[in-house]
């Protein structure tokens, strides 16, 4: 077995980054910053390999831990000059997760650790510290309450907002040292309640559950979501890094706050970010308090203020990207608490890695391999509309402002609950989830919503670092809003005017401005696709567009393999090529029918009952068809185009609420008991196996036949308009020699009745 513990502080370190699979990104980033020399508190860290060893026991950690666990800690406090149980120089401890890739909030963390009744009252007759000593004491019961013993964080939150109420207080900070002395008894009687036991005051057994509940959380529900959506390996496991307390809740001359070396919202090249007065590190994280600009920083801290931005570009450098740093600020002496590549939008991301390659930092290829692929899409996203914008500003529709903590426009139903977003969402409808704070439990919430709301929170928010990264839209620390879950509804007081919404109300939300407005607003495509596509605004007038177009330009310069797109209708082609498509790899004719006045004859088809009936729904398809594939060709400009006949099986176009059978019932002149037994015929447990693809056309060539017909109608009359087309026609799902020889035999004797020339130049091919 190697080495299980790898410690740093004091401008030395065991680690460092080549070694961040082991000992994951905030212990390598310790270690790093140990290693220059950095004001950071000492520690050590626990490698992922504990955390399988500890996964593959059944969540016990190894027998002989402790022989290493023992040294590594005398070592902590050798070099903070205090000891872990000691009431005269009390060492307190923080237990952090720490994978090798970033995770915001999805695991666990407990802090001050080490705390006990002796500790604590000796601490509190120090003189000025009787507040701070039970504002650590109360953190300490409730964060391990929580983490280790399981109890709901809102058993806590509720007596700390009886608290508050009781003493008609705005925050904790507004909480004198009696209350919290009487919140902390509180805490432990309610963790008696819950659970039947009590908070060690042993500090090493404090430590060992606290480090086992930090490796059980890699398991939890929130961090196996978010490893699904991410992509991340369970077998990485997580590390658990265990560093001296520095306090910023200490006193008014002490705070807390994340920064960015730049901005992680626009990418420029700004230090960007919050801090709290009086508050530890989870408040600002958390959420539970607005924070303060940085900004504000250099009035009350000018020394701490200076030196966080010198650390901010050293460590820039250093690690050639833009850096997310925590830090704490101990009477005025600044420390530095972690430090990671930031999370950022599509739009910071590009410009950060155009700008940074610009400037000497990183290559060109490096600055290719910074940007994900999905980042490119958040610079396409709509914007809201100008006009329509204005006019609900003018009409009053402005319900508050926040935080603009994720760009871009978004409009759906108002959603208070994250698994009710969930289920709209799969519905195909659009929500904005709003809550007073997002935490890690939301996230399946989160990635439905086409934005998300907060009341609470600030820029380093869990809402605003996990919307940059998913792409979201997001407004954050909405003061205006008060959300009443019992209720369903939020109720927006905004320039001395009240305005409440229930669940399923329309609400817009600009992430560039951080404005929450009332009902739908239309949206507008992109700088990038004003530029780039509708040619209305100039290359010169966009430093986005610009960037973009670097960086696809040297994307062009490496790559070898050719780019073709999904595109469906016209416009996703006309996109396509402007961002440099060769053609279009695949195009799904079963999207073309939901346009305006299409689905009604499809459906018209679907319940024809004789072929007779199909054909005259089909001829009103046709011409909607044909004029769709002309305006697809002459978008690709000669490009080839594969088409794939009808793929879905038919029942997909039918309605499936009893609102939809009603209206379709009532056009078709069926009742709607006929309509649902005509839905229920349709529909298969396994379509794959059935009624799609190919099958489809088999059944009913007519289909293929129309669709065939609408595709060679088309591309002989762009080509007389000196357009040339290249399509190809895919046959979907064939599963056997013969259905492919049946569809083959459609395509060609449509082809020749169409036009005997092209006839000879018409492909077709298997779907795989």
């Amino acid at each position: 077995m190697g080495t299980r513990i790898y410690s740093f502080g004091d401008g030395m370190a065991d680690g460092g980054r080549g070694l961040k699979d082991l000992i994951g990104g905030k212990g390598s980033g310790l270690a790093e910053m140990a290693r220059l020399g950095l004001p950071v508190p000492p520690g050590f860290t626990l490698t992922t390999e504990v955390c399988n060893e500890f996964n593959r026991a059944g969540g016990k950690l190894p027998p002989d831990l402790n022989d290493e666990l023992r040294p590594a800690l005398r070592l902590i406090e050798a070099r903070a000059g205090a000891r872990l149980g000691d009431p005269d120089a009390p060492l307190l401890l923080s237990v952090r997760s720490g994978a090798r890739v970033s995770m915001p909030g999805m695991m666990d963390t407990v802090l001050n650790l080490g705390l006990d009744e002796n500790v604590v009252r000796s601490l509190a007759r120090s003189p000025g510290s009787a507040r701070f000593a039970w504002d650590a004491y109360r953190r300490f019961c409730a964060m391990f309450g929580e983490v280790v013993l399981g109890v709901p964080g809102n058993d806590f939150e509720e007596l700390l907002q009886r608290r508050r109420q009781l003493n008609r207080a705005k925050s904790d900070a507004e909480l004198g040292a009696a209350d919290l002395e009487a919140l902390a008894g509180e805490f432990k009687q309610a963790i008696h309640a819950r659970t039947g036991r009590e908070v060690p005051s042993d500090p090493y057994e404090q430590l060992a559950r606290a480090i086992e509940a930090v490796f059980r959380s890699w398991n939890n529900p929130r961090a196996v979501a978010y490893r699904k959506l991410n992509g991340i390996p369970e077998t990485w496991g997580t590390a658990v890094t265990v560093q001296a307390m520095v306090f910023g809740n200490l006193d008014e001359d002490s705070g807390t706050g994340v920064v960015f070396s730049r901005d992680p919202a626009t990418g420029e090249d700004v230090v960007y970010g919050e801090y709290l007065p009086n508050a530890q590190g989870e408040d600002v994280v958390a959420g539970v308090r607005t924070p303060l600009p940085i900004e504000q920083m250099r009035t009350r801290f000018p020394d701490a203020d200076r030196d966080l931005r010198l650390i901010c570009k050293k460590l820039e450098h250093h690690f050639r990207d833009m850096q997310d740093i925590e830090f704490t600020v101990q009477r005025r002496k600044l420390f530095i608490l972690q430090c990671r590549s930031g999370k950022r939008t599509g739009f910071a991301a590009v410009r950060i890695a155009v700008e940074m390659a610009e400037e000497g930092l990183i290559s060109q290829h490096e600055a290719l391999a910074r940007v994900e692929p999905d980042a490119l899409g958040h610079l396409l996203r709509p914007v809201f509309d100008p006009a329509a914008e204005a006019e609900a500003h003018h009409s009053g529709r402005l319900l508050g402002r926040g935080l603009p903590a994720g760009p871009g426009a978004a409009t759906g139903k108002l959603v208070l609950d994250p698994r009710r977003a969930e289920q709209m969402r799969a519905r195909g409808e659009k929500v904005i989830l709003a809550r007073r704070e997002t935490s890690p439990e939301d996230i399946r919430g989160m990635s439905a919503a086409e934005g998300l709301l907060t009341s609470w929170g600030g820029m380093t928010s869990h809402a605003a670092l996990v919307s940059r990264q998913m792409g979201k839209v997001a407004v954050v620390g909405c003061g205006a809003l008060r959300i009443d879950d019992a209720a369903a509804t939020a109720t927006f007081n905004q320039a001395g005017q009240s305005r409440t919404l229930r669940e399923g109300d329309w609400i817009s939300l600009d992430g560039f401005k951080g404005e929450v407005l009332e009902g739908r607003i239309e949206t507008r495509p992109s700088e990038v696709t004003e530029v780039l596509v509708t040619k209305t605004r100039k290359l010169e007038s966009s430093t986005t567009t610009r960037n973009f177009v670097k960086l696809l330009a040297w994307a062009d310069s490496v790559r070898h393999l050719g780019v073709l797109a999904n595109a469906d209708l016209p416009e996703q082609a006309e996109l396509a090529v402007a961002l440099g498509a060769e053609g279009i790899g695949l195009c799904r004719t079963e999207h073309m029918f939901f346009g305006p006045g299409k689905i009604e004859p499809v459906r018209e088809m679907i319940l024809a009952t004789h072929a007779g009936e199909r054909r005259r729904a089909l001829e009103r398809l046709l011409p909607l068809q044909r004029d769709d594939f002309a305006a697809l060709f002459r978008a690709m400009g000669g490009r080839p185009c594969t088409i794939r006949t009808l793929d879905p099986p038919l029942n997909e176009f039918l309605p499936r609420d009893d609102q939809g059978i009603a209206e379709l019932a009532s056009k078709v002149g069926l009742s709607g008991e006929e309509l649902r037994k005509r839905v229920a015929a349709l529909s298969e447990s396994n379509p794959m196996m059935g009624m799609r693809g190919c099958r489809l056309g088999i059944t009913y060539p007519e289909i293929t036949g129309m669709q065939v017909r609408a595709l060679f109608e088309a591309a002989c009359a762009v080509e007389a308009e000196g357009v040339r087309v290249q399509p190809s026609i895919m046959i979907p799902l064939v599963g056997a020699r013969r259905e492919l020889a049946d569809q083959v035999a459609v395509v060609r004797a449509t082809a020749r009745r169409c036009s005997p020339r092209r006839a000879t130049r018409s492909r077709s091919r298997s779907a795989p």
